[in-house]
């Protein structure tokens, strides 16, 4: 059976049968288990954080534009690894103040 979200993508869900082996499978693990209803209970949700997880806020929020650089740019900072955009964000400041 499928079953779709408010965004139209489909999840299949498991018959009967595959549940029990996914069950069982769980239950032959020593390394986990099910979470019984107490535990279950003790999980916070979502709301009940302070600040919902991911990425921390900036002190400066940037201004999200789109620019057209040269292939030769975007390789050389995309190859210094992640955080390449701010790397160039760091040298267009550094231009800026130089001014």
């Amino acid at each position: 059976m499928y079953i779709a979200d408010k965004n139209g993508r489909q999840y299949r869900i498991p018959t009967e049968e595959e549940t029990k082996r996914i069950r069982e499978g769980i239950a032959a693990d020593p390394d986990t288990h099910e979470l019984t209803d107490e535990e279950m209970a003790e999980l916070r949700p979502l709301s009940a954080m302070k600040r919902p997880p991911g990425r921390p806020k900036a002190e400066a929020t940037k201004e999200r534009v789109a620019i057209r650089l040269s292939p030769e740019v975007t390789a050389y900072f995309r190859a210094t690894g992640k955080g390449w955009q701010t790397r160039i964000d760091a040298v267009l400041r550094e231009y800026v103040a130089s001014r």
